[in-house]
């Protein structure tokens, strides 16, 4: 049962969704034969909340009308303006105003202009929304929000090192671009690498030898983070570097990437919880 002020619980309705290649998002809510709305209310909404961090109160909601459609259903749009915020946005239908929200369950979803998203160049800032399900079953949206995007377009693994291809979106590199691996509360640590630039002035690609993440041989866990610092001088662009633009919400226990043993430490690439691209060297 929801534990939501203001959610009703205990209810099974669905809504289909639709992603259209301009990044809009169709709702089409599927009206069970016992009906919450009889007859369709004309100020029936699908409401959207961004889901707060722990222990702290809900402030941002988005609210769409819902309007009836020729076979019955209540159809919501979100357009691809205004962006939403970074993070997961959970999906109600709220029948009415002062009426208890009532949480939505995922019907299909049609995500297949989402697939080959990197294809294609993204103006800054880069707006990204992707529909999933949560790990308890309902529908929610999961959106990022950032000035500048570097999509992973690719991983190869050696048990020495790896090799990323990636390429700018809403940001373009100037002479002296660098890749940097900064050490996760490591005190300004970083490691700064000369990618090799691609033809099209926007992709780039880089190889990290393993070795050099474990080199002062330091003990227990330690996690590099990858960005891309667009230019030479201090103030440039630092783009994170990760994979955001296709139709998976969440790669970390999807996409695995082999661990290699380097003297003494297992090292391993993963993405984060966020989809950013990271490097885990473990000497324990």
């Amino acid at each position: 049962m929801s534990t939501e002020p203001g959610t009703a619980s205990g209810t099974n309705l669905r809504a289909d969704c639709t992603v259209d290649a301009d990044g809009r998002i169709t709702f089409a809510l599927q009206r069970p034969s016992t009906a919450v709305l009889q007859p369709p209310s004309t100020t029936a909404q699908l409401l959207l909340r961004l889901r707060p961090k722990n222990g702290q109160p809900e402030k941002t909601l988005h609210a769409l009308d819902l309007e009836p459609t020729e076979d019955g259903r209540l159809r919501a749009v979100l357009d691809p303006q205004p962006a939403l915020a970074e993070g997961r946005w959970d999906v109600y239908l709220l029948p009415e105003p002062g009426a208890p929200r009532q949480r939505l369950r995922p019907g299909l979803r049609d995500l297949r202009t989402l697939v080959d998203g990197h294809r294609s160049d993204r103006r800054a800032p880069v707006a990204v929304r992707i529909p999933y399900v949560t790990k308890d079953g309902y529908l929610a949206v999961r959106a990022w929000l950032r000035p500048a995007h570097a999509e992973v377009e690719g991983v190869d693994i050696t048990d020495r090192s790896m090799t990323v291809r990636a390429r700018l979106h809403g940001a373009s590199p100037a002479e002296g671009a660098t890749v940097r691996l900064r050490l996760r509360g490591g005190g300004g640590t970083v490691l700064t690498l000369v990618p090799q630039p691609e033809d099209d002035g926007r992709g780039f690609r880089f190889t990290v030898e393993y070795g050099e993440l474990v080199a002062d041989g330091g003990t227990g866990n330690r996690v590099w983070d990858l960005f891309v610092q667009t230019g030479p001088a201090e103030g440039t662009a630092s783009v994170r570097i990760g994979r955001l633009l296709d139709d998976v919400a969440d790669r970390k226990e999807i996409f695995v990437f082999p661990a290699a043993d380097v003297g003494g430490s297992v090292v391993r690439p993963y993405y984060t919880v966020d989809n950013d691209l990271s490097v885990l060297a473990d000497r324990n």
